[in-house]
């Protein structure tokens, strides 16, 4: 007989405590215990009780927002609270009508289809869903040239659920085919806080509410990235002796410097990209290749991870001349506006 451990296991949390594992715990698993999002919530329980009470699939549900709001977690809660399986996808892994045929085709009556990232999906599959949507039904092609037929397959009911990050690339057939969509915003720091508190009282860490205001500053409205930061303080404590595994707003503060975030939440690319943008090119304007090839980062990297939140808080401008730093970048790095620098008023 194998000698017994000598911890404690959370047994809320996996014993498999990999970062994943650990996220995919820390989850809501209804809507009430779902924080934030207070409309969309709403909305989507009228739906859901609707189709209960009717005894029918949900209709289908379009999530769009910026990542880590709670997408995949809300198609998990519709799957949960509807009492039927859920099926996993994304749309980079759906390349042809024959991938989308195939998933389809397998799925059992009732079932939640998730597809993430739904407008990454290729055309050809898009349109094969369009009939999938709204007939429940597909069109196989076989053969080629003059002798192909088309066979149809009905399908079993089901309910998609696509989540998206860039809403205005899906086709509007697409979109229309949708019953609800619901846009989730990013989150206030009274609302990251709260769910810092239920994600610390999982981890088994005391966060007391000046500990928690400090991870939420620097959280960029964000749960997944609020729940990563806390980690890492988790893992601070654990490795600095914390008293009785409570972190302070001094043991935030250090462990987040130690992992390049700062008191704004502003990452080493991040200021990588802000300093740039003044020391070499004076504030802008700049064009977002150039500024991608000075950090030694893709184009994409930066329009779509480094620049939304750089934008959102104002410390960068987009302009049809290229990107600028406004003054407040400035000031958040502590370096002189130069005399003559444009300012985005004058672009």
């Amino acid at each position: 007989m194998s000698e017994p451990i000598d911890h404690m296991i959370d047994p809320a949390l996996p014993e498999d405590d990999t970062e994943l594992a650990v996220e995919g715990a820390l989850r809501p698993g209804s809507l009430a215990e779902f924080i934030g999002q207070h409309k969309v919530r709403g909305q989507l329980q009228l739906l859901l009780d609707a189709a209960r009470i009717q005894q029918r699939p949900p209709d289908h549900i379009l999530l769009s927002g910026p990542p880590g709001l709670g997408k995949t977690t809300l198609a998990m809660i519709v799957a949960h609270e509807s009492d039927r399986p859920l099926r996993l996808s994304s749309g980079p892994a759906i390349q042809h009508a024959g991938d989308l045929a195939a998933l389809l085709s397998s799925l059992v009556p009732g079932e939640v289809l998730f597809i993430d990232e739904i407008h990454r999906m290729a055309r050809s599959a898009e349109e094969m869903l369009y009939l999938a949507m709204e007939d429940f039904r597909i069109d196989i092609m076989v053969g080629k040239g003059a002798g192909a037929t088309s066979i149809p397959l009905d399908l079993a009911p089901f309910t998609l659920v696509g989540a998206t990050t860039r809403s205005g690339l899906l086709p509007n057939p697409l979109r229309d085919r949708f019953g609800f969509t619901a846009h989730l915003e990013y989150y206030e720091p009274h609302e990251l806080e709260k769910v810092i508190e239920r994600s610390a009282s999982m981890l088994n860490v005391s966060v007391p509410p000046a500990a928690r205001a400090e991870i939420s500053r620097r959280s960029r409205g964000t749960p997944r990235i609020a729940n990563r930061l806390l980690r890492r303080v988790r893992d601070f404590v654990i490795v600095h002796g914390g008293t009785a595994g409570a972190a302070s707003e001094g043991d935030v503060a250090a462990a987040l410097e130690l992992y390049d975030v700062d008191s704004i939440g502003l990452d080493r690319l991040d200021r990588a990209v802000l300093d740039a943008l003044i020391r070499r090119f004076r504030g802008g304007p700049v064009g977002l290749n150039t500024l991608a090839v000075t950090v030694g980062e893709e184009g994409e990297t930066i329009e779509s991870v480094v620049e939304p939140y750089l934008v959102r808080i104002g410390l960068m401008g987009r302009t049809p001349r290229g990107r600028i730093a406004t003054p407040e970048a400035y000031a958040h790095l502590r370096i002189a506006h130069p005399e003559g620098a444009l300012r985005f008023d004058d672009l």
